[in-house]
């Protein structure tokens, strides 16, 4: 177990600052939504201050009345506010939503190879063939919540299938690090770079899994899960800069250091539970705390980034503005902190 120092008191009011000023985002129902509202959720779980449920429940309402959109892999992100939303009000129509995004996920996402989900941001065919470290957070891990939550075996499995191919396609070996994209078609990892939110998203979901799956040990897939999280967590403490943030490119020092990928491995050691991580996630969190705003905005995080071409590209996205992708894993990683 974790052995970390810090005023419970000051989290709380960091907490509640970052979570009034992401409900104040004008946000729609797609990704950057349903990772700050997922972190919102994590927020409420675990303050119990009924607020934000409040909040959240106010801005469900008024969408799904207004009229939400088609499903993608992205827009399921939105899942997870739903599964919170249910549980706690009962409501029938949230989780209707959901399983209507997990009806997607199951018969009608786009899928190659060993029924791999495909990554797609609309309703076109946007990346052919192409596995990304965001899937696991969108769809993957969502699924896993719902397959959990039924019991239902058959979609337990599909969701560590998706764990079990993005480790393969994602995972580098011999460093441990995870590339951000593998392109099936072409047999590569495209441009090849190891992008630091693309870790976060791998790291974290992962080490989800334990939290989510009883008897996971009964799983063989889970294997995959802890020996990859195991080699990934022990790779990235070497690349944590002396400001306690991973950069967004994790091995290139030339690279800035981003925020939303050092909240979501800072939060997937901690769920993670080694003790050697303490010194790590400590540094972390006074890294994380010295780039979130008086007003709650979750500073330094990098513009939505595709794979992109050279190192430049990832070098050149912009980090100058408030991320709802940002806000979620902040409030993730100091809603853990909690425990």
């Amino acid at each position: 177990m974790l052995q970390l120092t810090y005023d419970k008191e000051e989290m709380l009011i960091v907490i509640d600052k970052v979570v009034r000023k992401t409900m104040a985002m004008d946000l729609t129902w797609d990704w950057p939504c349903g990772v700050a509202y997922y972190g919102v959720s994590r927020a409420y779980t675990k303050t119990g201050n009924k607020e934000y449920l409040n909040m959240l429940v106010q801005w469900a309402d008024e969408y799904i009345e207004l009229g939400l959109p088609h499903w993608t892999v992205n827009t399921c992100a939105m899942g997870h506010m739903l599964i919170t939303l249910y549980e706690e009000t009962g409501d029938q129509k949230y989780w209707d939503i959901a399983m209507s995004k997990v009806g997607y996920i199951r018969n009608h996402a786009l899928r190659f190879g060993d029924n791999v989900l495909q990554h797609t941001v609309s309703v076109a065919n946007d990346f052919p063939e192409q596995a990304w470290a965001d899937t696991l957070f969108m769809a993957a891990f969502f699924l896993l919540r719902v397959g959990t939550k039924l019991k239902d075996e058959e979609m337990i499995q599909d969701a560590l299938n998706q764990y079990y191919w993005h480790i393969k396609y994602l995972q580098d070996p011999s460093s441990g690090f995870w590339y951000h994209g593998y392109n099936n078609v072409k047999q590569d990892h495209m441009s090849g770079f190891f992008w630091g939110r693309a870790n976060a998203w791998g790291a974290y979901t992962m080490s989800q899994v334990k939290i989510h799956l009883k008897d996971w040990y009964l799983y063989p897939q889970c294997m995959d899960v802890e020996c990859s999280l195991r080699d990934q967590l022990a790779a990235l403490k070497g690349v944590q800069t002396e400001n306690g943030l991973w950069r967004t490119v994790l091995d290139d020092e030339e690279s800035y250091e981003e925020v939303s990928a050092s909240c979501g491995i800072a939060a997937a050691m901690i769920n993670n539970g080694n003790p050697l991580h303490t010194k790590y996630v400590q540094k972390a969190l006074d890294g994380i705390l010295n780039h979130i705003s008086e007003d709650g905005r979750v500073l330094g995080v990098s513009g939505g980034t595709a794979v992109m071409k050279d190192r430049d590209g990832y070098r050149n996205i912009p980090k100058d503005w408030i991320q709802g992708w940002g806000q979620g894993l902040a409030l993730a990683f100091l809603s853990d902190m909690l425990n």
